[in-house]
């Protein structure tokens, strides 16, 4: 194509990123580490500014496996979040996700294949394939994000473990037999459930308090 002097410009091509998954049907859990599925919410701060929230659930004991608040977080920082859960409790056979650029790069892929972990697709535009992380979703949208008004990124980081730490332990689960997750994973290893549910303490907001 000739530029403004005549002269033959050569166009680029743009770069691959990611890698095409085809979709695949999903089995039901029996079993701890068995499929986990991960998602992204966004939210914006006081300021307006944008932020992401990574989202990581086990789907048979329904454990919030991590709550992630940054600005940006990219498929190598998702990684990272996902080897830092897998360092206390080992890696999923399987792990669901939808078709987001985080989770289609070759970062992601090349972490799966190292650890032996499945990477299993939802269709595009097909979210009730991935009902139980949307439903973990939803809890966080209505009972976190949209109760809170965040001065700051770091004040958001703050309750959102001390949200996850409460849905882990303190709120039971219909589908757990009215147990918390944390409760339910003591009971298949035999162990009783507490009969105090643990409270949480309270979050250190020296970074910046709620209104």
């Amino acid at each position: 194509m000739p530029g403004a002097a005549g002269l033959a410009v050569q166009s680029r091509k743009k770069k691959l990123r990611s890698v095409p998954r085809p979709a695949q049907p999903m089995v039901s859990p029996t079993h701890c580490n068995h499929w986990w599925a991960m998602d992204f919410l966004r939210d914006e701060l006081a300021c307006a500014r944008v932020f992401k929230v990574f989202t990581l659930e086990d789907l048979f004991s329904r454990e919030a496996l991590a709550l992630e608040i940054d600005f940006s977080l990219p498929a190598l920082r998702v990684t990272r979040q996902l080897d830092g859960v897998a360092r206390t409790r080992g890696y999923p056979t399987y792990l669901r996700v939808d078709n987001g650029p985080e989770f289609i790069s070759k970062v992601l892929d090349a972490w799966a294949y190292q650890h032996g972990v499945q990477l299993v697709f939802i269709a595009p535009g097909k979210p009730t394939q991935n009902a139980h992380v949307e439903s973990f979703n939803g809890k966080v949208r209505d009972e976190f994000l949209n109760e809170h008004w965040f001065t700051s990124i770091r004040e958001a980081q703050i309750l959102a473990e001390a949200f996850r730490v409460d849905f882990n332990t303190v709120r039971p689960h219909s589908s757990l037999k009215n147990l918390t997750p944390e409760e339910f994973v003591r009971s298949l290893a035999g162990a009783p459930a507490s009969p105090v549910r643990p409270q949480d303490q309270e979050p250190d907001l020296a970074m910046g308090g709620v209104t």
